[in-house]
């Protein structure tokens, strides 16, 4: 009697009618590109510390824009350059207000209401104090009209991360439109973006940005982005798309022969239906790298136009314009302010660059 074939019992057109599907449904599946890539990512214990960091920045950034944190960043709380609570009330100062008050001397001969000037000087305290209720020290000092630095702090927070990341997903959004295209398609339309790209980046990166900013602050386009972070957003997008294309395009280039492409152009999709429905899950893990990197250098880049005066107007607070406020309270040494936004700006960027690190090594399709 001969025994049956081996794999006879694994075969689904060999089991009874209805068992198949059970069958099938317990062999164990293999997790997908997102799943394996999210858990890479928790294995790495300095990217989940980043994320940690990078969300509580989030929720902060937040929490201002709806007005539950730092919504009086603008009132003078405390008496001008009140420094921090660790440093204390200043004593130099007290004391120098102390060695300029003129002597006691009787002068009751020659001014009969001298007697009562102690009385009228306290109440004139008194009332002082009543009115303005301003601290002689905050968490984390005041600047020279008396607004608390920290919430200067997180209403900047706000302002440069809002930038940075909005900054970001209009360059990225340009970069992978203008890649597909050309990757995908290449011919006239790949030579004519390919013309752009070199017109763009043969200028210099900070020098473009500078020409930019100078017409939208006073040039044709000023009247029409007169206020708010638009300015400051369409300037670094518009510039900083050119990585992002560059590196989409060659992914385009490389997968528009591939055979999942080729199956679904003989099945009917279209060019769009291709390009974006097909082709660009599998380039995604790229662009999400390039969209967090220019998160960081975007932030920084909206710091240093503010910092020189070209970034948001004069009634926003970014942390560029807390370094630049800085600049001339150093010199008289009031050194909290700068302190303040240089933590603040160096604990997010240093996070986001870290968990930008620990996603390319999750996502890097050499390591599943």
């Amino acid at each position: 009697m001969s025994a049956a074939p081996p794999l006879a019992k694994a075969t689904p057109d060999l089991l009874p009618a209805g068992a198949a599907g059970p069958v099938l449904a317990a062999l164990p599946r293999s997790p997908g590109v997102w799943a394996q890539a999210w858990a890479r990512l928790r294995a790495d214990r300095v990217g989940m510390i980043s994320l940690v960091v990078v969300v509580a920045f989030l929720v902060m950034v937040l929490a201002a824009q709806v007005g539950l944190l730092a919504a009086g960043w603008q009132k003078e709380t405390g008496e001008p350059f009140a420094p921090p609570h660790v440093v204390g009330a200043d004593a130099r100062e007290q004391a120098a207000v102390k060695e300029a008050q003129p002597p006691n001397v009787d002068l009751s001969d020659i001014d009969p209401l001298a007697p009562r000037y102690p009385e009228w000087n306290k109440r004139a305290a008194e009332v002082k104090t009543v009115v303005e209720h301003k601290s002689q020290t905050l968490p984390f000092g005041a600047d020279r009209l008396g607004r608390d630095v920290l919430d200067k702090a997180i209403k900047g927070a706000q302002v440069s991360i809002l930038v940075g990341i909005a900054a970001a997903l209009l360059a990225t959004l340009i970069g992978t439109v203008l890649g597909a295209v050309g990757g995908y398609f290449g011919g006239r339309a790949g030579d004519l973006l390919e013309w752009v790209y070199n017109v763009f980046t043969s200028v210099p990166y900070i020098l473009l940005i500078f020409a930019l900013a100078a017409v939208f602050k006073s040039g044709p386009l000023a009247k029409h982005f007169s206020s708010g972070i638009a300015p400051v957003v369409i300037i670094l997008g518009v510039v900083g798309w050119t990585g992002i294309y560059r590196l989409v395009r060659a992914e385009y280039m490389k997968h528009r022969s591939r055979e999942y492409v080729r199956a679904a152009e003989a099945i009917g999709a279209g060019h769009a239906a291709r390009m974006f429905g097909h082709i660009l899950p599998n380039v995604s893990h790229v662009i999400l790298v390039q969209l967090s990197l220019h998160v960081v250098g975007f932030i920084k880049a909206e710091v240093i136009l503010s910092f020189l005066g070209m970034g948001v107007p004069i009634d926003m607070v970014s942390w560029g314009t807390m370094l630049a406020e800085a600049q001339t309270e150093l010199v008289l040494g009031k050194w909290w302010q700068l302190a303040t936004a240089t933590f603040f700006m160096a604990t997010f960027v240093t996070a986001f660059a870290l968990l930008t690190d620990a996603l390319r090594d999750a996502m890097d399709p050499k390591l599943r």
